[in-house]
This record gives structure tokens, sequence and C-alpha cells, in this order.
């Protein structure tokens, strides 16, 4: 790729994922770095020292800017998944704050899907839990890249080091048992404001980074080249007008990879093949385009093309399928078992397909295997094996997170049932038989 490519498919966006047990901080934290790097409205603070003053506290509950439901502030817990966007001179944030209880691992699952990096919050008092290992796990199997694991409250703790070694070096072994490529462990306390966006004073031998500067600079950016394109087709443009009588496009969304003008592809599930002839971004024609621009792309042959097709390159095509077998999320609460009929939504493409069996639930908390469960009920993570009416184009989710994911569908009323992650190979012990 050209120096120019490169440097306009930079992006200065990261998108990262809150978790962490309940009273762990976590609404604290987020609310301190909002507050800090100074993403709060005026309106907003007022508002939230209203409501402080009005439940009796002397400084502002920085919680209170995220934990927005009625039923969070009365409970002082967060239940969704809430996401705020700011940012600093230096990058964009979209940020996923996702709740800490057991019951809800789905929506940390929702929120943590398309992060770069999670927070993961530990207590200083308590040190690493059965939720703290569930959460990293979780992160581990969603193959986000990047961890934190924010030591909270360590003003509890007299901001003892040898508290805050302890406690990384524990959640450290098990990372490494996940094959988690990169955790980075800061000392924080979120409601004093120590190495959150300003360094401590209180922490003279911690040398590294703030919470907010290492989101700053952590690596996100990858070269797009080195994956195999995957263009999947939102639309057929046909105008048929004076001016374009003869144009057919397909418009969509790269989802990974680069697309040349010249190229042979291949079109899936069908398994046609042709060569690029043009593509179009932003009204203008271009000879490269790469994920995730929004694109129209023109063939050299008149291929039957329509939503739900793949476009790839044809050297590098992934081979559709029927039968796949997935580690899943099941986020409804009502059961999945096999024998029940689904809608499986891939990408731009929606089929058929039924629930061959369930082999086994993964237990988080010690990653154990439970063979043949039978079902899994809302926020268990799984095995399942599924069939489908047509061919889906899938890749495995450890090579693309884009077009390694798929949903099932309620077909009667279009619920969201279950969040799947295609293919076996997950890494350390997850997933494992």
């Amino acid at each position: 790729m050209s120096s120019t490519t490169i440097e306009a498919g930079t992006t200065s966006l990261l998108r990262f994922a809150t978790a962490g047990s309940v009273d762990d901080g976590k609404s604290t934290l987020v609310g301190r770095l909002l507050h800090d790097s100074k993403a709060v409205l005026a309106d907003q603070l007022e508002a939230v020292e209203h409501a402080s003053r009005s439940r009796g506290a002397a400084a502002p509950d920085l919680a209170l800017l995220t934990d927005g439901l009625r039923a969070e502030r009365e409970q002082g817990i967060t239940i969704d998944v809430a996401y705020r966007y700011f940012a600093t001179p230096r990058r964009r944030f979209v940020l996923a704050d996702t709740p800490g209880h057991v019951q809800y691992t789905r929506n940390m699952v929702t929120g943590a899907s398309t992060a770069e990096l999670a927070v993961v919050l530990v207590d200083a008092r308590n040190g690493v839990v059965e939720q703290t290992r569930r959460h990293a796990a979780v992160a581990a199997l969603l193959r986000v890249p990047h961890v934190v694991l924010a030591v909270n409250k360590m003003d509890l703790v007299d901001y003892a080091e040898p508290v805050f070694a302890a406690i990384a070096e524990e959640f450290g072994r098990y990372a490494s048992s996940l094959d988690v490529p990169d955790v980075t462990a800061i000392p924080v306390s979120a409601l004093a404001g120590d190495n959150v966006v300003e360094p401590s004073a209180h922490m003279d031998w911690y040398g590294g980074p703030t919470v907010l500067e290492h989101l700053e600079t952590v690596p996100v950016v990858a070269d797009p080249s080195g994956e195999p394109a995957r263009f999947p087709v939102q639309y057929a443009i046909r105008p048929q007008t004076a001016e374009h009588p003869d144009y057919r496009g397909y418009a969509g969304q790269i989802a990974s990879g680069v697309l040349r003008v010249g190229e042979q592809v291949t079109v899936l599930p069908s398994g046609r093949t042709s060569t690029v002839t043009a593509i179009d971004a932003l009204g203008q024609a271009v000879d490269v385009a790469w994920a995730p621009q929004s694109v129209t792309v023109r063939l050299a042959d008149d291929l039957d093309v329509s939503r739900g097709d793949l476009i790839a390159p044809a050297a590098a095509a992934p081979a559709p399928t029927q039968d796949v077998e997935a580690t899943v999320c099941h986020v409804a609460d009502r059961p999945l078992r096999p024998g029940d009929r689904v809608l499986l939504k891939h990408t731009t493409r929606t089929v058929k397909a039924i629930v061959k069996a369930v082999p086994s639930r993964l237990a988080l908390d010690d990653l154990s295997q439970h063979a043949d469960p039978g079902e899994l009920a809302a926020n268990d993570i799984g095995r399942v094996v599924l069939r489908t009416a047509e061919p889906l184009a899938l890749d495995a989710y450890a090579d693309s997170r884009r077009t390694g994911s798929f949903l099932l569908i309620d077909p009667a009323d279009g619920t969201t049932l279950t969040a799947g992650m295609a293919g076996t190979s997950f890494g350390g012990r997850l997933g494992a038989p």
C-alpha cells in the first residue's frame, strides 16, 4: 500500500469497554474520566451536583454521570450498557460502560464485542474475585486485543505498592492462561482522581501511564492490507437513467482488508468469479478502498449479485458451508435448545437454520466445560452446532471478528436470541473440548 493510502486509512478512534464487579467503583471511574478530561457539559455536571446534594452527598457523585437509568441510580448499580462519546486532542473515544452483575454477562458481551480495549476494575481491598476472572474470560473470548487492569480504591489501602503488585501478578497469570495478548496494570483511586487523568501524588512508586494516557497512546490502528478483503453487499444499484443507462454497482461497507480495481474476485455463496472494474467512494472513482469504508463496487461481468452476497478475493475466499459450529453467548430470556428453528444473520445475509446440538456450556469462573447441558439459558456461553438452509461464507472468529460473528434471531418476533462466534479456535483454555 502507498504511504497516502496508509495515512488515509489511519483512524484516531478507540472503542473500549469497562467491566468490574459490583461496588468496585466502575461508574465512578468512568465519571472521573469524563469529568477530568473536560468531557462533561456544564448542565450535565449541574444535574449531577443537584442529584448528589439531594442524596446528602457533600461532593458530586461522579457515578451519576453514567448510571442514567432510574433503577441504576436508586440501587447504585449499573444495569444497562451505556455508551459515551468523548474526545481529547489526541484521540476520539467510544466508551461502552457495561454492568458487573453475573446476570448481565450478556450486556458485557454486547459492549465488548466491538471493543479494541477492555478496562477491568478490581477493588484493591478484595483483589481478583470470580467476577474479575469472568470479565477477563469474556474479553479473551471476544478477542479484545488490549486489557487494562485498573486496581481501584488504592486510597483505602494506603496506596500500598505490595497490594497493587500482588493483584497485578495474580491477574497477569490468569490472563496469560487465556492468551490475552496485552495487559497493562494501573493503580488508581477513581474517587480521589489518582492516576485516572492526572498522575497521583500519593504513588510515586508507580512510573507508568495514567488511564487516559494509556487510552490515548495504545496502538489500535492495524494495516488493513494484512487481512483478506471481505465485502458484504448491502444493495444493488441500477439507476437505468439516461445518464447511467448501464450502471450496475454493489454498495456496502468493506468489513476487512483492501479492494483494488483489476482484482479478480469471487461472489459467494454462488462461487462465480469476475474482476473489479471500478470502485466508487463518496461519488468519486478510486483505484483502491479499505475497511471500514463504504463504497460501491462494479464488476466486469453481469452476475446475479444481491444483498447478502459476499465479494472476496478469488485467491483468499472463504469456503461456503451449511454446517456451523460456534461458541455463543445466549442473550434471550428463553433458553436455546436442540431442535430450535432460528434465523441466522451473518453480515448482510439472513438464512434459516436449525440448532442441531448444544455440546457444552462454559463455566467462566473456572473455565470448565459442562458436557451436554441440554440448553443454554440467558447469559450462558457454550458450544452449538447449527445447520443452515443456505450456504454461508463464514470466516473463523479468530481470523475476523466482523465476518466470523453472527446472530441467531427468533423467526416469530425478530428477537435476538444468541450472539455467535464461528470456529473452534479460541485463546488459552477457552472453547477447548
